[in-house]
């Protein structure tokens, strides 16, 4: 289902489905939980406003497009891969900017929430 969200203080259309018992909630490259439960909100590392150098699978789900390779340059923000879960398409983006170093999937490969799929060496500053 599409909902509108408010994400420091901007509002933002996202995609939000319900599955056993916790609320996911996809804006802008980013991931949010909360349990439906008890109604505790966490943040899922999958893009764009940290500070990893790995890009993770937010959820289970299928790597349908690889937008990098090893040895890109990228920026902070920048798409790297989109993987398609809970019938939906999610871009994935770099927290960070830098060198691609490791690319750990593969298109139609399907991957377990948390799984390391991009690693992102950090651009000397």
């Amino acid at each position: 289902m599409e909902v509108k969200v408010r994400i420091d203080g901007i509002d933002h259309k996202a995609k939000a489905q319900l599955l056993q018992g916790t609320l996911w909630v996809h804006a802008n490259g980013r991931t949010f939980t909360m349990d439906a439960g008890s109604g505790r909100k966490s943040r899922k590392k999958a893009g764009a406003g940290g500070s990893s150098d790995t890009v993770i699978a937010p959820m289970p789900g299928k790597v349908t497009k690889i937008l990098v390779q090893s040895g890109a340059e990228i920026k902070a923000g920048q798409a790297v891969l989109v993987m398609e879960a809970m019938k939906m398409e999610y871009t994935l983006k770099a927290d960070i900017a830098g060198t691609v170093e490791t690319v750990s999937c593969a298109v139609g490969e399907q991957v377990a929430l948390g799984k390391a799929l991009v690693k992102i060496k950090p651009s000397a500053e």
